[in-house]
């Protein structure tokens, strides 16, 4: 994702990055509309601050009417931007990682707010267990009759830090909203270029977790969407409580060292990042900023959070799998890199396998069929093909398919370039380590770990009966992980699109060395001191799943039944332009003869 201070410039990409030029390169006319909007949006830390959490509820229910009105224009809009026309069999993509996962958002937050105007808690009515280490588990996902019968087998917890007790997590949940009249000052959004719920739901996160008014900077690949955006998000518009503004780099600048902007939040790189905190790596202003660095000075004298990407693993444990198996899993891999074209900050990147596994050739057969074979698409986001090129300079024996690129090296490659740079473009690895069982899976998670740059998601791809094997062991492993988001025969995209759990770095990251971020955002639980979500799903689709459990009744993870064959965001779904659509559709008016034909879509993906 990427930073609207280097609108040119993919996440993770550090060698594309420009330094943040300086904010004299704006007019004085520029100057003063920027000006104005933080003083309105000062203004609307008072408004915001006179309103009850009731009010408040009322208001989100006013944003959720505008932004239900708009979804059809800012689906179609998104779609139009990234070269998908209206029967481009991918642009569902544009239903589901826009207005879906804000409408979502939005009814999360409303139920959140209401239980505490009504002097409930949020997580009344929530499970909470434990977890290992000492954490306490959130289940945080699914909360909702809908959510258990349209993503039946798919369930998400919120794991805390180590030390915090259920108590402690119940006394803490609402973060701002328990104190609603205490004001976080005025926000600077930095919103992403890639994915266009990215922005929106940064916005909400700053005014319900911190009492924060925003000013929404708009990466410029996402022009074409403000006029979308502002008819959206109207009702927090017009008291003043939100302002968006396009521009460049010095717009970007300007801000960022705006005397009233209490804080930052940015989506994009870590080198962006340390331009905004530390200043200029290259030209004039570098020495100064080695000096800083060296000092321990920041030129940022604001708080800033962030979420910055990384390489995403994508472990497949060993097992004994079926042919339709290695097919629905080579697909379910082929959809987390090919998703938006590759340009996501939690894309899986490398593939890790056993090299001793049975069956890696034919997965790696199967792989090869289902990268291939997914839908062309355009590769629109600026930088991308250069970014392919030099993956195709480091690995030239590398397999050029269509539009896309796969890696596999074996024991005497170097993998360094492919586990060190985020390509944000359709360039898979596959690497392979010895190993079988708790002892692959335990170096998988060390490499990981150890050799991945990183720690916003990883997904590991498990069979019912190993797991069930490996007992305690696999959730040892799991642990062990440290990601923030990690998900279990899913793809963590779907641990984003989930407003109850929470997005961001694994916990760790300084100023001083960000990795891929500080601090969450979505958690509409509002949730206080999270280490990592968990996301876990089924490993076989709708019917097959029924035959697994049926064959091996005790193994774990053998009920978790799913009523979809192929789910809606795999890039081989046939019906998922359509069933994405419909899901949306739904979420925003409920109706039931929709939704009935949404689900008949979807039994033929």
């Amino acid at each position: 994702m990427t930073s609207a201070t280097t609108p040119s410039a993919p996440p993770s990409a550090p060698e594309e990055r420009r330094s943040t030029p300086p904010a004299a390169e704006l007019g004085d006319g520029e100057r003063e509309r920027l000006d104005l909007a933080v003083d309105a949006l000062q203004a609307g830390t008072r408004t915001w601050s006179a309103l009850t959490v009731a009010q408040r509820v009322t208001l989100l229910r006013a944003v959720r009417t505008s932004v239900a009105a708009a979804a059809e224009d800012w689906a179609v809009t998104a779609a139009a931007s990234k070269g998908l026309d209206g029967r481009h069999p991918l642009r569902g993509e544009e239903w589901l990682s826009g207005p879906y996962s804000v409408l979502g958002a939005l009814d999360a937050y409303i139920e959140t707010l209401s239980r505490l105007a009504r002097g409930a808690n949020p997580l009344d009515g929530v499970r909470l267990s434990r977890a290992p280490g000492g954490r306490t588990r959130v289940h945080a996902f699914p909360l909702t009759g809908i959510d258990r019968f349209l993503l039946s087998g798919f369930t998400g917890e919120v794991w805390l830090e180590p030390g915090v007790t259920p108590n402690a997590a119940r006394a803490a949940a609402g973060l701002a909203q328990r104190t609603p009249r205490e004001s976080g000052g005025v926000g600077l959004v930095l919103g992403a270029g890639n994915v266009t719920a990215i922005p929106v739901l940064d916005v909400l996160y700053e005014l319900l977790a911190h009492n924060r008014t925003a000013l929404l900077k708009v990466n410029p690949t996402q022009d074409a969407l403000v006029p979308v955006f502002k008819r959206a998000l109207a009702p927090l518009i017009q008291p003043g409580l939100l302002r968006i503004t396009r521009g460049g780099p010095a717009v970007g600048a300007y801000l960022t060292s705006h005397p009233r902007i209490a804080h930052v939040h940015i989506t994009g790189s870590a080198a962006t990042f340390d331009a905004i905190v530390w200043g200029p790596s290259t030209g004039p202003g570098a020495a100064a900023t080695t000096r800083r660095r060296r000092e321990g000075r920041p030129r940022l004298k604001k708080p800033i959070t962030a979420e910055l990407g990384g390489v995403s693993p994508i472990i497949v444990v060993p097992g004994r799998w079926s042919d339709a198996d290695l097919a629905y899993q080579a697909a379910h891999v082929a959809t987390m890199r090919l998703q938006n074209a590759g340009h996501n900050c939690i894309a899986g990147q490398v593939v890790i396998l056993s090299s001793d596994w049975e069956q890696a050739d034919a997965f790696r057969a199967a792989l090869r069929r289902a990268y291939a074979q997914a839908p062309e698409r355009p590769i629109w986001y600026p930088g991308a093909s250069a970014r392919m090129h030099r993956a195709t300079d480091s690995y030239p024996d590398a397999l050029v398919l269509g539009d896309r690129l796969l890696v596999e090296l074996g024991a005497d490659d170097d993998a360094a370039a492919l586990q060190s740079t985020e390509y944000f473009s359709p360039v898979l690895g596959v690497v392979a380590l010895p190993g079988n069982g708790q002892a692959f899976l335990d170096a998988a998670v060390a490499h990981a770990n150890d050799t991945l740059q990183g720690t916003l998601g990883a997904n590991v791809l498990i069979d019912p009966e190993t797991e069930t094997a490996l007992g305690a062991g696999f959730e040892r492993a799991l642990t062990g992980l440290r990601y923030g988001s990690i998900a279990v025969n899913a793809w963590t995209a779907f641990g984003f699109i989930t407003p109850t759990l929470t997005w961001g770095a694994f916990p760790g990251g300084t100023l001083g060395d960000v990795g891929s971020g500080i601090g969450v955002v979505h958690n509409a639980l509002l949730l206080d001191r999270v280490e990592r979500s968990v996301v876990r799903g089924p490993f076989r689709p709708f019917p097959r799943w029924i035959g697994g459990s049926l064959r091996h009744p005790l193994s774990r993870g053998s009920s978790r039944g799913t009523i979809l064959p192929t789910p809606p965001w795999f890039v081989s779904s046939r019906t998922g332009a359509a069933v994405s659509e419909g899901l949306t559709r739904h979420r925003a008016d409920g109706g039931t003869l929709g939704l009935i034909a949404t689900l008949l879509r979807a039994l033929r993906a």
